[in-house]
This record gives C-alpha cells, sequence and structure tokens, in this order.
C-alpha cells in the first residue's frame, strides 16, 4: 500500500504499468460492443488496447504524443484503457464528462473504492462485469471493470464506515 501511495503523491508519478496482451484479450472480450461503435483508448501508451480494438472506428489520445485525454471533447461509445492510477478520480470524471454508452478500465484494488464506484453510479453507470487478476510485476491485483450507462450493476456497496469494535484510535506524543 505504502508504495503504491508513494506514486500517487510524486510531483511526476511513474504510473505507467504497460499492460499484457492476455490482459487486453480478456478485457476486451467482456465489451458488448455494435459495429457502428466509436472505440476510444485515452491512454494508448504502445498501443496494447488500441491496437487491438475490434474495429477500424477508433480514436486515441496520447501524452506523449501532445493529445491529452483532459483536453478531448470527442464523442465516443466505448472508452476502454488502461488508466494512470494517479489520476484516477479525475479520470472517472472525464469518462463521466465524454458520456459513452460503456467504461471499461483496469482499476486497481486500490482504486476500486466505494467512493470512485458511487461517483459512476450517480452518473448512471452500473457495474456488468468484473474480472480480477493477477499480472506479476504490477503492485496490485487489477480488476478488468466494464461500467455500462444505465444498467443494473452486478455488485452492491456501502458508503458508510464501520468501525471495529477492538479499534482504538491512535495517540500520539508531542516531541520537541
Amino acid at each position: 500500500m505504502k508504495n503504491i501511495r508513494s506514486i500517487a503523491i510524486r510531483d511526476k508519478p511513474n504510473d505507467v504499468f504497460f499492460t499484457p496482451d492476455a490482459v487486453v484479450d480478456i478485457h476486451i472480450g467482456m465489451i458488448e460492443h455494435k459495429p457502428e461503435d466509436i472505440w476510444y483508448d485515452p491512454f494508448r501508451g504502445q498501443g496494447a488496447y488500441y491496437n487491438k480494438f475490434p474495429t477500424e472506428n477508433k480514436i486515441y489520445t496520447e501524452i506523449t504524443e501532445g493529445l491529452d485525454f483532459f483536453e478531448f471533447t470527442g464523442r465516443v461509445d466505448i472508452i476502454a484503457s488502461n488508466p494512470p492510477f494517479s489520476k484516477f478520480d479525475n479520470i472517472i470524471k472525464k469518462c463521466i464528462e465524454l458520456n459513452p454508452r460503456i467504461i471499461a478500465l483496469i482499476m486497481g484494488a486500490v482504486n476500486f473504492t466505494p467512493k470512485r464506484i458511487d461517483t459512476l453510479k450517480n452518473a448512471g453507470y452500473g457495474i456488468t462485469k468484473i474480472h480480477i487478476l493477477k499480472v506479476r510485476g504490477w503492485l496490485y491485483n487489477p480488476f478488468l471493470c466494464v461500467f455500462e450507462k444505465d444498467k443494473p450493476s452486478i455488485i452492491s456497496h456501502t458508503m458508510s464506515e464501520f468501525k471495529n469494535p477492538n479499534y482504538t484510535e491512535p495517540t500520539y506524543k508531542k516531541t520537541n
């Protein structure tokens, strides 16, 4: 957990983790698509997702090419990608703003939080598919998630925080 948190708080996070082809195959296979759909990979990197989209009706952005996801305003039907986890809250907000029918993202275990799921739910997106796997060399167990507009979620979550009855708040001694 400490290593993952350190990625998010660095001035220049190094959270570029390229996605194995087999992982992309599983994730894209989870997406129910239509022939006319416009597919969008907001973080193309080396093209793991983009190159495997089952259509030529596809677009991408890639910051290293000067194409910034946060400046993109086009119309898309499906967003599918492995996003940088250090900006996950802003990525979810931007995906919702683009209003696709499907948002398919890899989410690390620490990114798969009730708050983020609730943000998507409040925007009308339900989790319709989820696949948990292990990728050697990654700092977390990734969840391959598919969120669909106006579809019920296959999982439930609670925004309330529960307290362990044996938990005691830590006390800190003031030092000079």
